[in-house]
């Protein structure tokens, strides 16, 4: 035992892979775990004794008690509603050929990539006041905030659904119909048992978004609703309560790392049920009602996906009942005439900016902990491969909101007095994008065989030249890919960066928000033009990461 220990050791000190691991773990304990014993700290201990007074806030306070009901009923009800309209498209998506499948299933993807901001942008656009869809206006706050939570989740229940429902077809259904089933007792007996793992993980996965939802609640429920991930932001930035949003805080991650760790645990039965080497068994519709199905499936991913998007775009172009760009000059221009105005081309500026930062940040962390991930899987032992992957991911797990508060309360003092610094700003973003990184990267480096590396070490060659010549060539695709995710990722950044950025240096969703909070048809027509250059330069981001991919990807 000792002798593995040691044996253990020496690869791990003498192994640049290895070493690499040291990047990633410093660049968590720095800007995550430190920032979230900040929160512990903060909810529980005042002046160095335990005070748990902020308690009888929490539990006497029956709006504070309706604000945890109405995060978990809302999430769950967005949930179920997500997969009412999902399941039946994914039926045709992995049944059906069809022309423009391709397309449509773009279409149906790009939402997810949206920032929040955008979308409640879009969804004011389309059924505010004087609404682009046909006249119809919508009054309830909660109507929108559910109608956008299903556009917004709507392709993240698709893409999975999907891509294990295309596996299951051929040779399973096929047999159990040539012993006598029926094509409806098929699905209930066979398919939907299968099914269960890939909706359970899709479901959860959106129930976690829904929950931790911020931009959306923020901007369309206005005073009337509110999550904890909105309370957190009032209590902290608006009322200084910050034991109080300490805590809501801690019960934020608490139950998102619960549902991560349950979501975790149904990828993995479907990555272990799901037949990846049987291609799926597609056919074309030869009959009426197919194609009448079909083409349902098409008009409504057309109205949900990119109604709201075009009316976002009109109503930037629409002036006085004219076409016109006065709304995108406007961004170019001082409209108040004040010394203290900054205007929006400044957020713009900033964006790309403190964008570009974030990718170099997140694909260094990213590539180095994906590298000693596959070090750990092939030299080491698998079990600590599995141990550091969820560690890498919990970010993931955890809002954004949660991730701006932690870091702004305990990133103050020396020697990592970092609050006014322009740095933090990029430092939280790269901290969103880094789990996507990841994902983004592992797959990649995982496939490349060990016998390459080994015969190349073999040859005399370096871990160094290994990465150079052989590693990085072969994950060059997907290296591509993970960079334009990290940069479109810190463009849309809201829920951090509303608690990171200061006011002279605003970003774009910054922007947008404050123009949404100002009254008059210029602020309105402003947020509604950079919300479009927004939308444009996310979307033709993912589009450009959609061709890295493989062709039969569908998962995230």
């Amino acid at each position: 035992m000792d002798r593995k220990i040691t044996l253990i050791t020496k690869r791990i000190f003498v192994n640049p892979y290895a070493l690499a691991g040291l990047v990633p773990a410093c660049f968590l304990l720095l800007f995550y775990f430190y920032p979230l014993s900040g929160i512990f700290l903060q909810s529980f201990f005042q002046k160095g004794k335990i005070d748990l007074f902020f308690l009888d806030q929490v539990f006497a306070s029956t709006r504070i008690i309706k604000i945890i009901w109405f995060t978990f009923w809302q999430a769950g009800l967005s949930t179920l509603l997500t997969l009412i309209c999902a399941l039946p498209c994914a039926f045709v998506l992995s049944h059906y050929s069809f022309k423009g499948k391709k397309i449509i299933k773009l279409l149906a993807s790009i939402p997810f990539v949206l920032p929040a901001v955008v979308v409640a942008a879009a969804f004011q656009a389309c059924f505010g006041k004087n609404g682009f869809f046909f006249g119809v206006r919508i009054e309830h706050p909660l109507v929108l905030i559910l109608m956008a939570h299903v556009f917004y989740n709507f392709s993240i229940m698709l893409r999975i659904i999907t891509g294990f429902w295309s596996s299951l077809q051929g040779r399973i259904g096929e047999a159990a119909m040539v012993l006598g089933a029926s094509p409806v007792q098929v699905f209930l007996t066979i398919t939907l048992p299968l099914l269960k793992p890939a909706i359970s993980a899709a479901s959860i996965l959106v129930f976690i978004f829904c929950f931790s939802s911020f931009g959306i609640i923020l901007i369309l429920g206005g005073a009337s609703f509110s999550t904890i991930e909105v309370e957190i932001y009032r209590q902290a930035a608006h009322l200084f309560n910050l034991p109080l949003a300490s805590f809501l805080s801690l019960i934020q991650i608490g139950f998102t790392f619960a549902l991560m760790w349950i979501y975790t645990s149904f990828t993995k039965r479907v990555a272990g049920f799901a037949p990846d080497a049987e291609k799926a068994n597609l056919k074309k519709a030869v009959f009426l009602w197919e194609k009448m199905m079909i083409a349902g499936v098409i008009i409504f991913i057309l109205v949900l996906c990119v109604v709201p998007l075009l009316a976002l775009v009109m109503k930037s172009l629409a002036y006085k009942g004219q076409v016109s760009l006065i709304f995108y000059k406007a961004l170019f221009e001082n409209v108040s005439d004040s010394i203290f105005y900054i205007p929006p081309f400044h957020a713009i500026k900033y964006s790309f900016l403190f964008a570009g930062t974030a990718l170099v940040i997140a694909v260094i962390t990213g590539v180095c902990a994906a590298l000693f991930i596959r070090f750990c899987d092939r030299k080491i032992d698998n079990r600590w491969a599995s141990f550091f992957d969820p560690i890498f991911m919990l970010p993931l797990s955890t809002s954004a909101v949660t991730l701006g508060f932690g870091i702004i309360i305990t990133l103050d003092k020396p020697p990592l007095n970092l609050r006014t610094s322009i740095f933090l700003i990029p430092i939280a973003h790269a901290l969103v994008g880094f789990p996507f990184v990841v994902r983004a990267i592992l797959p990649a480096l995982r496939s490349i065989p060990e016998n390459l590396t080994d015969a190349a070490s073999l040859l005399g060659a370096s871990p160094l030249k290994i990465f150079r010549y052989i590693d990085l060539p072969l994950m060059s695709k997907s290296l591509v890919a993970a960079a334009i995710f990290a940069f479109t990722i810190s463009l849309g950044e809201f829920g951090a960066t509303i608690f990171t950025a200061r006011p002279e240096t605003p970003t774009i969703p910054i922007a947008i928000y404050r123009f949404l909070g100002h009254p008059g048809a210029m602020n309105y027509g402003q947020a509604m033009a950079i919300s479009a250059i927004l939308m444009v330069v996310t979307a033709v981001g993912f589009v450009v990461i959609e061709n890295f991919r493989k062709e039969n990807a569908e998962g995230f």
